[in-house]
Order: structure tokens, then sequence, then C-alpha cells
């Protein structure tokens, strides 16, 4: 198990070794955090069927997600942030 923290945040452990940062509160949240950050990139349509949620509810975890800094969004597709 893997720590990560800085002055900014910062995460809980978990048990394969990603870390969530302590912010994300929100199941969705943690869930496509966690998805993306093992993926090497990923669409709306991709989170929607792998996780099962309906965009409605996957476009305010996404613009969360990217204003923290924790994502971003490159030629459609969202990738972990370099931070």
């Amino acid at each position: 198990m893997s720590t990560t923290q800085n002055a900014a945040r910062t995460a809980v452990p978990t048990p394969d070794g990603f870390d969530v940062p302590d912010e994300l509160t929100a199941t969705d949240s943690k869930l496509v955090y966690l998805f993306v950050a093992v993926s090497d990139g990923v669409t709306v349509d991709d989170l929607q069927s792998t996780l099962d949620m309906r965009k409605i509810g996957l476009f305010p975890v996404l613009d969360t997600l990217t204003e923290r800094g924790l994502i971003d969004r490159v030629d459609g597709e969202y990738v972990s942030s370099a931070a």
C-alpha cells in the first residue's frame, strides 16, 4: 500500500495501491476517479457503459474532478492529471 501526501491534499491508500484524494467523499467521484486513473484515457461513453452510470450523473462528477485538477480532458478523453 502506498500513501501520497503533499501540502495541498492527502490521499487514502487503497488495497491495490491506487490513492484516492481525501477531498473525494462521494462514492461516484471515487469510482470515476479510480477508473480514469487506471485507464489510458476514457470517453464518457466508456464510463457510462463500464460503470453503468447515466451521462446526466457523469458530467457533474467529471466537471468536479477536472476543476479540482485531478483529471484532465484531452482530445475528447479524460486522463489522470499530471499534477
